[in-house]
């Protein structure tokens, strides 16, 4: 794969496609979901904030808007059985949405907020339209995750997952996109044992001005604001390693594309390297077994 020169205008035509794109009414999934009704496909909105949504829609050639709160299984559940209801085939799942640094608090279903909303609602929503997924030809799952993901020890924390020993917000946001990374690994890994075509592809916009930040601390925010500018780049540009992670077909199974220029920050999107923590097997199998008992979804990759 060239790492050097990739830009939106080398997406291929995506005409006859179907993309769900979760949390696409603002920021990156806005960006990302443009860019694809841009190259013909039909795209599916999954947002919590529907008149949001429903304003990024109205600019697209074929767009549908579906409610979805991942803080909700019972929401994740209908979201996903409208979304079969709407669509034939699915070509592309991304698992953008999520939440960063918010106050401790508790899913609707009881898990901390931020690995519940980022990883597990990610983990549901993947689980209930996969068949739909591997039963279409050249079928992608890309789930977007962070630079954060390296913070903190590194490692999944199994003994405290939900964060009930102590709190603390950054590092909890860590936990979720390193999850998010373990979560892609393992989805390959089950993928290619199973024989099916499509993949998973994991993806990250450096540092990007998006409003993500919104629960970041009163008193942080000036300092992180100022990192950004002075160090990161827009939403579009951070949507790139997505939308090449979703429409390359030099993209192969357990990817991880983010920006290529100093410290993964900003830059051209290519393939980068994740942490070791993420690639590791055990870690990779006991969360996806303990993702499935808490959500209540076993996807249909039953492997040894």
């Amino acid at each position: 794969m060239d790492n050097g020169s990739w830009s939106s205008e080398d997406m291929p035509d995506l005409t006859g496609r179907t993309a769900v794109v979760t949390g696409a009414n603002t920021g990156l999934g806005a960006v990302t979901a443009r860019e694809l009704s841009q190259r013909g496909a039909r795209v599916v909105l999954a947002c919590r904030d529907m008149a949001k949504g429903a304003d990024v829609a109205a600019d697209l050639a074929e767009a549908q808007v579906v409610r979805l709160d991942l803080s909700s299984l019972a929401s994740v559940r209908d979201a996903a059985a409208q979304i079969r209801e709407m669509t034939g085939r699915l070509d592309l799942l991304i698992n953008n949405a999520g939440v960063m640094m918010t106050p401790r608090g508790v899913t609707q279903d009881g898990f901390e907020l931020q690995l519940g909303t980022n990883h597990l609602g990610h983990f549901a929503l993947t689980g209930l339209l996969l068949d739909r997924l591997v039963a279409t030809p050249g079928s992608r799952v890309v789930t977007v995750s962070s630079l954060a993901h390296r913070l903190g020890s590194g490692w999944m924390r199994f003994e405290d997952l939900h964060s009930e020993r102590s709190y603390d917000r950054m590092g909890a946001y860590a936990q979720s996109k390193l999850a998010n990374l373990l979560f892609t690994h393992e989805l390959q890994r089950r993928l290619e044992a199973t024989g099916a075509e499509t993949i998973a592809v994991a993806a990250h916009p450096g540092i990007s001005s998006t409003d993500l930040g919104r629960y970041v601390p009163w008193y942080a925010r000036p300092v992180v604001s100022g990192f950004t500018l002075a160090a990161g780049h827009s939403a579009a540009k951070g949507a790139l390693p997505t939308l090449r992670a979703a429409t390359d077909p030099t993209v192969v199974g357990g990817d991880y594309l983010g920006p290529t220029g100093y410290r993964q920050m900003r830059g051209r999107p290519g393939v980068v390297t994740p942490s070791r923590a993420s690639r590791d097997p055990e870690a990779m199998r006991r969360l996806w077994e303990i993702s499935e008992e808490l959500t209540g979804v076993r996807p249909p990759l039953a492997v040894g």
